[in-house]
């Protein structure tokens, strides 16, 4: 059985990234969804970690390049999973624990410094608590949380594969 080289695997991660974006930008206007600014970051690091991929599967680097994409990828897809995680974590709070709603992303983008609205966002508000959608019971952040930890497990794959050696 041969392994599945380093290049597919970067572009299997691109097409999830594409297919998961897509997915957000359809599901939102036809379930009438307002994404929450842990939504939007989840779908900035998918965008994040679908370019770098893109950029693995463009360059097809060498042994040591790919090691250093998978690193890459691995820790974007570990901060995105923590992401998610704090927003389960928020979704899974008591109803008189859910934190008071903030402003949309749009709003906070125009009024504040880009650093303070990255970590009004990572915070979380009451926005974030609820679930809008679910499908078989798990919620959005759930299915993310399933596609970073897919996507580290992939990276985390290629950055631990041993060098093929030459016969």
């Amino acid at each position: 059985m041969t392994l599945p080289n380093s290049r597919s695997l970067f572009l299997l991660i691109l097409i999830g990234c594409v297919t998961l974006l897509i997915t957000a930008i359809f599901i939102e206007p036809f379930k009438s969804m307002n994404p929450c600014p842990m939504c939007m970051m989840q779908r900035f690091v998918f965008g994040g970690i679908g370019i770098l991929a893109l950029t693995a599967v463009l360059h097809n680097p060498a042994y040591i390049g790919q090691k250093i994409y998978a690193a890459l990828l691995t820790l974007i897809s570990i901060g995105g999973a923590s992401i998610s995680i704090r927003q389960l974590w928020l979704q899974s709070l008591p109803e008189e624990q859910v934190p008071a709603c903030g402003p949309g992303i749009d709003y906070m983008l125009d009024v504040f410094p880009i650093l303070e609205v990255i970590e009004m966002s990572l915070r979380g508000t009451g926005d974030c608590a609820k679930v809008q959608w679910t499908l078989f019971n798990i919620s959005i952040p759930g299915w993310s949380l399933m596609a970073f930890a897919g996507m580290s497990l992939i990276a985390l794959f290629i950055l631990l594969r041993k060098r093929a050696s030459i016969v």
